[in-house]
Formats: structure tokens, sequence, C-alpha cells
């Protein structure tokens, strides 16, 4: 955005493929002068790469929110629109929690959205195909989105760990198909995704 122009917010998401767990969401607004030399596309950055550009997020003084969409919402509304709920759920969350008097203006707000489609907020959005390659502020959400996501699915694993979800957080592996066909659906589980061995 140029200079004196609105603020730029990425929003991305983690966690439409899995089989069980919660769809998760993020928006960051990056103060100017971010390090975007530690980001990336989080599926490109290894464990500790995403961990040492969510501290460096955390710690610019950086706007950001966390949204979630959970596995019930997904099979009530479908992971479209649960994605899409997570989004705006995040938005909404940078939004109160930010320190920044300029935020509360939706004027001063552009938002750009990895993908497609685009989330019902208060606020001028467009929808850019691999945003999460090519704009800071949205590598950003998907790291934030994604380390959230991983960090929600551990903890899920200390309470089912039978379906080793501190393993693949949830995604279709081979041993978390079978382990749904051997123990039948955790309490997590998205249970309108088909499981095929």
């Amino acid at each position: 955005m140029k200079e004196g122009g609105p603020l730029l917010c990425g929003i991305d998401e983690a966690g439409r493929g899995p089989l069980a767990g919660p769809v998760c969401a993020a928006a960051v607004i990056l103060p100017p002068g971010f390090p975007v030399s530690v980001l990336n596309d989080s599926k490109k950055l290894k464990e500790e790469e995403r961990e040492i550009a969510r501290q460096a997020i955390c710690g610019s003084g950086a706007d950001w929110g966390i949204g979630w969409a959970s596995a019930a919402e997904i099979d009530k509304i479908n992971i479209h629109n649960a994605t899409l709920l997570a989004m705006k759920r995040a938005f909404e969350a940078m939004l109160n929690k930010s320190i920044h008097n300029e935020l509360n203006e939706a004027k001063s707000i552009h938002a750009i959205v990895d993908g497609l489609f685009v989330p019902d907020i208060n606020a001028s959005c467009e929808a850019l195909v691999k945003a999460d390659n090519s704009v800071p502020a949205v590598m950003a959400a998907s790291i934030m989105a994604k380390t959230a996501r991983d960090r929600l699915m551990e903890y899920y694993g200390l309470f089912y760990p039978q379906y080793g979800y501190t393993q693949h957080k949830g995604y279709p592996t081979k041993a978390h198909r079978e382990a749904i066909l051997r123990f039948g659906p955790s309490p997590i589980q998205r249970m309108s995704f088909r499981v095929k061995l």
C-alpha cells in the first residue's frame, strides 16, 4: 500500500485437508520495516523456521488475530464456509486486540486473502491465488495459522494419543486412517470427511 493509504492485512488458513480438528485462520498487519526475509509460505518452512518467524511476528508490534471453526462447525456448514468463518473471526480478533486506533476504521484496512474467495469482513478485501508465496502479510498469516493449529493438535494428542495427532496433526496419513478404522472416530473427528485406506 502506498504511504498514507490503507493498511495491508494478510489473511490465510491452515487445516482445510485434515480428517480431524478445527480449521484455523490468521489475520496479520505487519509493521513498517518488518524483516520479511524470515517469511515464506508456511508449507515451505521447516518447523523450527516457522517458530522463528512466529516469534518475529509476535515480537514486532504486528497486529494479528487467530480465528477457528470447529470440526462440528465444519460438518454443519462444510469446510469452505467454515474456512471463511474462521477468517472472519481472525480478522475480528485482530481488530479487538489491536492497540492501534487506526484499526478502528474499516476504511483504513485493505485485506488480501490467499485463495479464490473472501470472508465477510468490514473492510475492503480481495482474493489472490498463491498470495502466501508473494505477499509478506499473507505469508505471516499462513505461519501464524499453521503454528497455532499445530500447537492445538499436539495438545489434543495428549488426550487422544492413539490417533497420533502429535505427529500428523490430523492430516490423512496412512497411520491416521488406520487409527480411525481401529478405534472409531475421535471426539474431534470431521464426520463429514470420508476415510479411505
